[in-house]
């Protein structure tokens, strides 16, 4: 099972992307589960300074945009 983490304050962006995140799940098939991060001190323990940011399972692949679920999908698989 994969973890997704969108990191992010709570912006339109940040939600945006959790919702990209949750669809590209649904669509992929792959097992994961999509968690909200918005802990600011959280957020910077990944090295993250610009929000949003996806992460899977612990690993952040995107930084500063919202990235399609076509995409997404390809990072998860």
């Amino acid at each position: 099972m994969k973890l997704v983490q969108v990191l992010g304050p709570g912006c339109a962006k940040c939600e945006k992307l959790k919702q990209n995140a949750e669809e590209a799940v649904q669509q992929s098939g792959v097992e994961a589960t999509v968690e909200k991060i918005t802990d600011i001190n959280v957020i910077t323990g990944f090295g993250v300074m610009m929000t949003p940011a996806l992460a899977i399972d612990g690993e952040v692949k995107s930084v500063g945009k919202v990235l399609p679920p076509e995409d997404i999908q390809k990072l998860l698989t």
